[in-house]
């Protein structure tokens, strides 16, 4: 999945309209986008959009709220008998936060299918245990990273400098999580860009993205979305390159290194070829 699409789940606006903006994956939001007094309204209408939306179009995903409050439990209960394609876990601390959710949806007869993602870096503690993730629960399917919440987290007065780039702080986080998923074996999905008449920006932050190995990323808009479908999605000459490694490899034979064009290439470069088209291929 490239693009990851917000959608305040009390918004029956916002719904109608979200399944037909060419999002891979919509996320029906329970926790940010949501008031307090609007979290039972929210729980419901995910629940009802579930069940009867047109499941051929993208994955439908849940952000239920943050397990140190006393909403997620009835979240789950309400939306997992509906059959959502993957649950979003906010604030989580560690690996183990995935074990006690994964282990949930177990208890409530989840089907095997059912994913989890986590935003897994918007307290100053989840930076320490981005190592943690592989190996937690079966149902870990991607790993994504808030420069906001830990914004506010850390008491920062901002998270960008001058130019526009996240300060030391976020980019650890974004690195952070990027190397967690990667390690954990899962999708690793840029954060946000926030100003959404950015496109320029927008398309800037997910290019860079990509040059570093994310695969996907958060969308707050539906404006947003074909930027990071087309940025996220290989290229004809891409695909070209890509060929031409694996080909060369496979005529070198039994080789450590081959020359093409004029470049010397070795086994990590056939490895980036070969997911590059395995990811083309999906």
């Amino acid at each position: 999945m490239r693009s990851f699409l917000f959608v305040p789940a009390d918004s029956e606006k916002k719904l109608s309209k979200a399944a037909s903006c060419g999002a891979d994956a919509l996320i029906l939001d329970l926790e940010d986008s949501v008031a307090l007094s609007a979290k039972d309204t929210a729980r419901t209408a995910a629940a009802a959009y579930l069940k009867t939306a047109d499941r051929t179009g993208p994955k439908l995903v849940v952000r239920i709220n943050a397990l140190d409050t006393p909403f997620w439990e009835k979240d789950l209960e309400a939306v997992i008998p509906a059959k959502p394609d993957m649950i979003v876990v906010p604030k989580t601390l560690s690996g183990d936060c995935v074990k006690k959710v994964g282990e949930h949806i177990d208890k409530l007869g989840g089907g095997e299918e059912i994913g989890i993602g986590c935003v897994a870096t918007e307290t100053a503690a989840s930076l320490f245990t981005l190592g943690t993730y592989g190996g937690s629960h079966p149902r870990l399917s991607f790993l994504t990273w808030g420069a906001e919440d830990l914004a506010a987290a850390l008491g920062a007065r901002d998270n960008k400098d001058e130019q526009g780039l996240y300060t030391g702080p976020y980019q650890l986080a974004r690195t952070l999580t990027l190397l967690g998923a990667v390690a954990a074996g899962v999708q690793p999905v840029d954060g946000v860009w926030k100003d959404f008449r950015d496109e320029k920006g927008l398309e800037a932050e997910a290019r860079a993205a990509a040059r570093d190995g994310f695969t996907g990323k958060m969308a707050i808009h539906p404006a947003q979305v074909a930027i990071i479908n087309e940025v996220f999605t290989p290229s004809d000459s891409d695909l070209a390159h890509a060929r031409a490694v694996v080909e060369a490899f496979e005529k070198a034979g039994d080789v450590g290194v081959v020359a093409l064009d004029g470049v010397m290439l070795d086994i990590p470069h056939l490895k980036q070829a070969r997911a590059l088209l395995a990811r083309a291929e999906r």
